[in-house]
């Protein structure tokens, strides 16, 4: 008997078009930003910007992400999903990657992040390019594989550890910010050169040239409209906004509350989400993927709550040692990571899956830009209330974090709307 293929391994080998050169090109990620973001807030710590203002720059970015999403509906239709991406992504990443390398101050750290925020533009156009030509059944699977490529950029963390140690920890995070600009440059030649504009991007192309900007502006009250009569759309929105909030918080904090309250040397900070990911990879290839085969994804998705939920509540536990982090943390931290690993695998793939499939497919770009607008609008108070809360207790950000996963636990377990109209398999009948 002929064994059946992993399906998530099955998808990779067969993409084509948008969706391969997509998938494909975003391993780079880890030879760029993956080997500098676990110490960007230890590096701002170093450099004399406190916890307060730490979590004040997370949230101008997130404002800032705010108003670039809701342009990034009118821009992505404009110019086209393939340019998009390609202009922004350089205004997202290689700009400000620059300033952080030369950052001297807490103004610098405010001025990179808020150009950063043009990162949800390119997000709303590189999703769009993504998915917008892939057959409807394959697109749980295509966000399962561009997790599986960010986390496997983790492979290259002892690079930046290697580097702080021999250089010290502000030298060495500077090399690494220009660094991610010259690769990143080189993803966006490479993602641009080798996909090509997609259906619907060109037929919105068509639909909105020669309209002005106030016109396209207009154009969102019906994108609007759409959005909420989806009560699958609003759904998918509020588990985004949730997951927005606690991924911010862990992104800033994590390697903050290790590191200041655990006590783990500097050094080893990047071997922790070089370890998450290499989990997370694990999981989205064998059990994540078994688990979001079917058209039922409600279990999952608890499933996916309740796993991070242990993680960041088992982090909060984990007793301070007088001195450095001894075995006992450590082994206490490797379960944190497992759980937060297959947790967090779990909700990122369906979170961006739910908002793609339930999404109108005729106004994508701007429907999907009217959320990640929201998102970020609903998670940018959580930067600075996660880093007042800090300021007080390292450990007070992740009891937040629990709170908005029990949130989350609850619509879903309450409000929780089917992703396909299929009937459901009837049960055969007894004989």
């Amino acid at each position: 008997m002929a064994r059946t293929p992993n399906p998530l391994w099955h998808t990779l080998t067969h993409l084509r078009g948008n969706p391969r050169a997509c998938v494909w090109t975003e391993p780079m990620w880890g030879l760029s930003m993956a080997l500098v973001l676990p110490y960007a807030s230890v590096f701002m710590l170093a450099l004399g910007v406190h916890d307060e203002q730490i979590g004040l720059i997370a949230s101008a970015g997130m404002v800032s992400q705010v108003f670039f999403g809701l342009a990034g509906g009118i821009i992505t239709d404009r110019l086209g999903r393939r340019a998009t991406t390609a202009l922004f992504d350089v205004v997202a990443w290689v700009i400000p990657c620059l300033i952080w390398a030369f950052a001297q101050s807490f103004w610098a750290f405010l001025a990179a992040s808020v150009v950063n925020g043009a990162l949800q533009v390119t997000q709303n156009s590189w999703d769009c390019l993504m998915v917008e030509d892939a057959e409807r059944g394959q697109i749980t699977r295509i966000y399962s594989l561009v997790r599986v490529a960010a986390d496997c950029s983790a492979l290259f963390a002892p690079i930046a550890a290697i580097l702080v140690a021999q250089f010290g920890l502000e030298p060495a995070v500077r090399v690494l910010f220009v660094n991610a600009a010259v690769v990143m440059t080189a993803k966006i030649i490479w993602l641009y050169l080798w996909s090509s504009e997609t259906r619907r991007g060109r037929i919105r192309m068509a639909e909105t040239d020669g309209h002005s900007l106030w016109q396209l502006l207009a154009g969102y009250r019906g994108a609007l409209a759409l959005l909420l009569r989806s009560r699958g759309s609003v759904l998918a929105l509020a588990i985004a906004a949730l997951l927005a909030a606690v991924t911010l918080i862990n992104a800033t904090f994590w390697q903050v509350v290790i590191s200041q309250h655990l006590h783990v040397p500097d050094p080893l900070l990047p071997f922790f989400p070089m370890v998450r990911s290499l989990m997370s990879v694990l999981f989205l290839f064998t059990l994540i993927s078994r688990l979001t085969s079917g058209m039922d994804l409600k279990r999952a998705t608890l499933r996916g709550f309740g796993t991070y939920l242990a993680g960041q509540l088992l982090l909060v536990l984990i007793p301070a040692s007088r001195g450095d982090a001894d075995l006992a943390t450590y082994a206490l931290l490797g379960v944190c990571l497992i759980l937060d690993s297959f947790g967090a695998g779990m909700l990122f793939m369906l979170s961006e899956s739910l908002v793609a499939l339930h999404v109108d497919e005729a106004e994508r770009s701007r429907v999907m830009a009217l959320q990640r607008m929201s998102v970020m609008l609903a998670a940018a108070p959580f930067g600075w209330i996660s880093g007042w809360l800090s300021g007080i207790d390292r450990t007070y950000p992740f009891w937040l974090t629990a709170g908005l996963l029990v949130l989350g636990a609850v619509l879903t377990a309450t409000r929780w709307v089917p992703t396909h109209s299929e009937p459901e398999p009837k049960p055969e009948p007894v004989a």
